[in-house]
């Protein structure tokens, strides 16, 4: 007789108790609470290097800019999440206590990972749509110079774009920003990148 393990949900209440004792980050999808994996240097230094020009060149305006430790609340579809980076026009909007979790990014950039490449690019990217907010997506891959760039329109449509060149640059729709890939890319080791995924 084989014996079949059950999933066990959770509560939102539940996990962000558990989130708040727990020495690593999990996300909630609709009652399942999934670890986070660690994140890579590459995948650290993209982060950084976006999150860093972005700041420099937004500074003394309205946005609020967020790295990796703000959670993400998708009412919608019952989502926690931890975006990469995550850009607010004017003030955050709050939901539980305190002020860890926010509700309206107009821009999200996501820096792709083996494991997460295709949730950030498939369900993960439903999800986001459903905040009013939300208008802009970028995602970078940390193995290659590709930079995937979804917007969205004045007519609710979302446009995709998408560079490969080593000299790319990336221009922003919803905020007035532009910079290159050397710039996001900078401090990169693609062969240590590489070297891991051929162990792997």
């Amino acid at each position: 007789m084989l014996l079949q393990d059950k999933t066990r949900y959770y509560t939102p209440t539940e996990y962000l108790e558990l989130e708040e004792a727990a020495d690593y980050k999990s996300e909630y999808r609709d009652g399942e609470i999934v670890p986070m994996a660690g994140g890579t240097t590459n995948h650290n230094k993209i982060a950084l290097n976006f999150a860093a020009n972005l700041k420099f060149a937004l500074k003394g305006q309205a946005y609020d800019i967020y790295i990796g430790d703000v959670r993400l609340w998708i009412p919608d579809y019952r989502q926690y999440t931890y975006p990469d980076i995550m850009v607010i026009q004017g003030k955050p909007i709050y939901t539980g206590k305190g002020k860890t979790t926010v509700m309206n990014p107009l821009l999200i950039v996501e820096v792709l990972s083996k494991s997460t490449r295709n949730y950030d690019q498939g369900e993960k990217f439903l999800y986001y749509r459903s905040i009013p907010q939300f208008k802009e997506y970028i995602l970078i891959d940390q193995a290659r110079y590709h930079v995937i760039q979804h917007t969205k329109t004045s007519a609710g449509q979302w446009l995709l774009t998408e560079q490969t060149a080593k000299n790319g640059i990336l221009e922003l729709s919803t905020i007035d920003f532009k910079i290159t890939f050397s710039d996001i890319y900078e401090g990169v080791n693609f062969e240590e990148d590489e070297e891991l995924r051929i162990k792997n």
